[in-house]
Parts: structure tokens; sequence; C-alpha cells
């Protein structure tokens, strides 16, 4: 009798263990495939950008009053408002330059939001220009967002 109690606790504990490394696994894919997503987008801005569209640039950002763009001027609300101002600012190719990022650090926060933090250049034949941003990515309606930008 006590040889089939310990054979039965034997193979829970090992199902136990075999469940759980599945778990972990599945958690680390699902992590690692969303920054993937969230490095890919940021790729896609740099292309938008350095082919002078703005508004192909935009896409990455939450399309919302709610957006939230922190500048050298102060705050920005609005997905519209802060393509304006992108506008404003860089209205020609040659005023935007070429732009590349250099990503420090991208840490998932949780299942819904991830940190970003880097190193923002444009190298333009007026005067390059370069800073940090950090951006809060949000997963809304299955596609990840930038909700809040903070760039200097």
């Amino acid at each position: 009798m006590f040889i089939l109690i310990s054979l039965i606790f034997s193979m829970k504990k090992k199902l136990l263990m075999l469940f759980l490394s599945i778990l972990v696994t599945q958690i680390s894919f699902a992590q690692s495939n969303d920054e993937k997503i969230i490095r890919d987008a940021m790729n896609a801005q740099v292309t938008s950008w350095n082919n002078g569209n703005l508004d192909e640039f935009m896409q990455t950002y939450w399309q919302n009053d709610s957006m939230m763009f922190v500048g050298k001027k102060g705050v920005t609300y609005g997905w519209q408002n802060t393509l304006n101002n992108y506008k404003k600012a860089y209205p020609d190719t040659a005023s935007m330059g070429k732009l590349n990022f250099s990503l420090i650090e991208v840490k998932r926060l949780s299942v819904l939001y991830y940190h970003v933090t880097g190193k923002w250049q444009l190298t333009r034949t007026g005067g390059n220009l370069e800073g940090y941003f950090t951006l809060l990515f949000k997963k809304i309606k299955g596609k990840w967002l930038i909700v809040s930008d903070h760039s200097s």
C-alpha cells in the first residue's frame, strides 16, 4: 500500500512539474512574441519616417484623444494633435532627415502594458538632433499601440 501511495504521489509530482514547465514556456513565448511585435512596430516607424510619411509613422500610436505626447514644449493630448505638431515641426523630408532608434529597454509591465526606453537620432543636412524617449505601449483590441510618449 505504501509503495502504491508513493507511486501515485510521484506521478502527481511529475505531472505538476510538466504542467508548470509548459505554462512557463507558454508565458515566455507570449512575452517574447509581444516584444518582437513591439520592436517590429518601432522599426516600421523608422521606415515610415525615413520615407517622409508622418501619417504612416503615427499608425503605431493610439488614435484617441487620450493619447499623450510629452515633448520639450509640454504635453499634447490626442492622436490628431500630435500628428499636427509633427507636421508643423517637420514640414518636409529635409527637415525630417533620417531617423534611427536605439532601444535601451523593452520591459513587460503586464499582459496589457510594455514600457520602452530608447534613444532617437535625426541625421539632417540642417543639423543633427538626438534625444531619449520613453513609451508606454498598451494592447488595445489585439494590437500594441503607444498610449503615452515622452520624447526629449
